[in-house]
């Protein structure tokens, strides 16, 4: 295996870092111009994103079969999506990867409109659900897939939520493809993965990780859903 020069190393990093921190910029953005409002489309939302990223941050994304906006019901099924409305107390999920493309990463987040503390709680624990698995992450440099995808799976548990996926995140660079978790589990912190997450991968590069956290409530038909790096932030 080839060995890397440290700045090879260093500059995809900080790569990997400059596309998470335009993400969180961007999310900021459309949260203090009240982008997501009751009564708009997904579809208006979607574009009003769009423009942002293009006249605020330079970015062009393609969405084919992706959304940036998606809410209610819509945050439950994995598409294709039928337009909806926000409505007044929808939890809406904000999705970038579109926009994160060059840059290997993925960003999402989930907004809880209104005041229903149910849907207030469930984006509540999700972010501690991820705050959690980092927190794993740290504590042990040997971690492997399978064991922080049981812890997730286990905190979870305790907030009588379910994961909404095989996975609770991915190595940077690589998307969900039928049957992965069969023929690449290696790619995923999945339980089919028995590899540690700190490890170099082929070509000599660190691995680095993409959280990517679904949480399903399944009595009220709604989930909330966290994605960003796991081990560079």
């Amino acid at each position: 295996m080839a060995t890397l020069d440290r700045m090879d190393v260093g500059l995809r990093a900080l790569h990997l870092l400059e596309g998470q921190r335009m993400a969180q910029r961007l999310f900021g953005h459309v949260i203090a111009t009240r982008v997501i409002k009751p009564g708009r489309s997904e579809e208006e939302i979607d574009n009003r994103i769009a423009l942002i990223a293009r006249e605020v941050f330079g970015v062009r994304a393609g969405r084919v079969g992706r959304r940036f906006a998606r809410a209610g019901s819509n945050t439950v099924v994995g598409g294709p999506w039928p337009e909806r409305v926000i409505g007044a107390q929808d939890l809406v999920v904000l999705d970038f990867e579109s926009l994160l493309a060059p840059y290997e990463t993925g960003f999402t987040r989930t907004v809880a409109l209104g005041d229903d503390p149910v849907r207030r709680c469930l984006v509540h624990d999700l972010a501690v659900v991820a705050t959690g698995a980092r927190d794993a992450l740290r504590a042990d440099d040997s971690i492997t897939g399978r064991e922080l995808y049981a812890k997730v799976r286990s905190m979870a548990a305790k907030a009588d939520l379910s994961l909404g996926a095989w996975h609770c995140g991915r190595l940077t660079g690589t998307a969900p493809t039928p049957h992965a978790e069969a023929t690449r589990p290696e790619l995923f912190i999945g339980p089919g993965n028995d590899r540690p997450l700190r490890r170099t991968v082929d070509g000599g590069w660190r691995a680095h990780w993409i959280l990517q956290i679904r949480l399903v409530d399944e009595h009220r038909g709604h989930a909330a859903v966290h994605t960003e790096l796991l081990d560079l932030v």
